[in-house]
């Protein structure tokens, strides 16, 4: 059965690598290599720790064996834990490391919805607080601390973390702590998320914070336009993560880069850097690709690049605000094609609420080096607000065959901001001048 399971795996690898080829011949340019999907030497299934995909039966306890089994065996390359076809109906679970957890084609994990089992965990300590009420948070539905190779991918499997009713309680004004993101890692490095459908998460879906060198890529995320704060990637305090070729419907930001909140965000001091969006398209009621806005520890080197966003608020959005402290800096936004947006492009120091009333107002964030070139949209109700900070002026910001179609008579808002711009539609603001010839905004 070993032998068998193990062939079935590798094989679905195998054609999985085979489109990224295929892919590949057309669009070169990747930075998924850089956490490959590998194969592992060992594969179990669940079934062999007593799972039952019938959609009713609990397999938290199947899940957790599995995982303890694979932590404490410790094969030479790793274990792969199959889940087949079937409905898998279970409560939150840790992964660990030299691990892949593989969601076979017609395989649904599905979460539980007894909220009042649901562990909680400690507040991170870049936030000071869980994201929504003091204190503890609850953990994620799919959880790692710590963590080394880890891979989570398969054949277009399902993780659906049945949000509805969080997102209820969220409504009615019930929460005892914050909700749990679907798929959380902490300080963990090597990581690859691939092939899978995220969908239905309590709040944020993929939550890398503290890592580095992630990958994610092939992902379809979906969570219904009114679902609360349903983040699709929410890269926070990491290094060299690449986001690449997927599809993202939420209720929230698809992908929002962030670095601490406030003085807790300050304090901790762990930016994220060296992050890459590429080929990444849909839909949000709110921003297609944001940073910010908690940001405090800092976020550098962002490249974002041939992306496609609509039916959406904000195409780009850059946010920050007084007492958000740290810098946002060195972002290069290239070839984005946007269609029905509420606004295209808005860079803002007035955006974000606070953890507590101890933040520092005197802790002004930076906002400089950011680079916008070849963006194109239709339908576009507004082109774009820059507006920064009165002691803190967002500073190089920098406009290039930046063109955005819609409502007549529609122009740029602008203050505290310097910068330049040139074949820019409509017009731009007066703040930033027409010349690129000198200094950073040369191309």
């Amino acid at each position: 059965m070993a032998a068998t399971l193990h062939a079935a795996v590798v094989v679905a690898v195998l054609v999985a690598a085979a489109v990224l080829v295929k892919c590949d011949a057309v669009v070169t340019v990747t930075c998924a290599g850089a956490v490959p999907a590998r194969s592992r030497p060992e594969v179990v299934s669940i079934t062999q720790f007593g799972g039952v995909g019938d959609g009713r039966t609990l397999n938290t306890w199947a899940f957790r064996k599995a995982v303890y089994r694979i932590q404490h065996q410790r094969r030479r390359g790793g274990t792969t834990l199959l889940v087949p076809a079937g409905t898998w109906l279970t409560g939150s679970f840790n992964l660990t490391s030299h691990m892949t957890l593989f969601l076979a084609r017609g395989a649904v994990l599905k979460a539980a919805q007894d909220t009042r089992s649901w562990p909680l965990v400690e507040p991170l300590p870049s936030y000071g607080r869980g994201r929504e009420l003091p204190g503890a948070r609850y953990a994620s539905f799919i959880h790692g601390d710590g963590l080394r190779d880890v891979v989570i991918t398969g054949d277009k499997g399902v993780i659906d973390g049945q949000g509805d009713v969080w997102w209820n309680m969220w409504r009615g004004r019930t929460l005892q702590h914050t909700r749990p993101n679907l798929l959380e890692l902490m300080h963990s490095s090597g990581i690859h998320i691939s092939n899978i459908v995220l969908k239905n998460s309590p709040f944020w879906n993929i939550h890398p914070v503290y890592c580095d060198n992630v990958v994610i890529t092939n992902m379809i995320i979906l969570a219904p336009h009114d679902s609360p704060n349903t983040d699709g990637v929410d890269p926070d305090s990491s290094t060299n993560v690449c986001i690449e070729d997927s599809y993202i419907s939420t209720g929230d930001d698809l992908i929002a880069i962030k670095s601490g909140w406030d003085e807790y965000g300050i304090a901790y001091g762990r930016p994220s850097s060296g992050i890459t969006i590429r080929r990444v398209r849909g839909s949000s009621p709110f921003s297609g690709i944001a940073i910010g806005s908690e940001a405090s520890g800092g976020v550098s080197n962002v490249l974002v690049e041939d992306c496609n966003i609509f039916n959406s608020g904000y195409g780009i959005q850059i946010k920050t605000n007084v007492g958000r402290g740290g810098y946002i800096r060195n972002v290069t936004i290239n070839n984005v094609r946007m269609n029905n947006m509420r606004n295209g492009l808005r860079i803002a120091g007035d955006v974000g609420d606070h953890p507590d009333e101890h933040f520092n107002q005197l802790a002004l964030p930076t906002v400089d080096a950011v680079s916008i070139k070849n963006v194109w949209g239709i339908n576009v109700q507004q082109p774009g607000s820059l507006e920064g900070i009165r002691n803190s002026p967002f500073t190089r910001i920098c406009l290039s065959n930046v063109k955005l179609f819609g409502w007549r008579n529609a122009s740029w808002k602008c203050r505290d901001v310097h910068g330049a711009a040139v074949g820019v539609q409509p017009g731009p603001c007066a703040e930033l001048t027409t010349s690129l010839s000198s200094g950073f905004c040369s191309y």
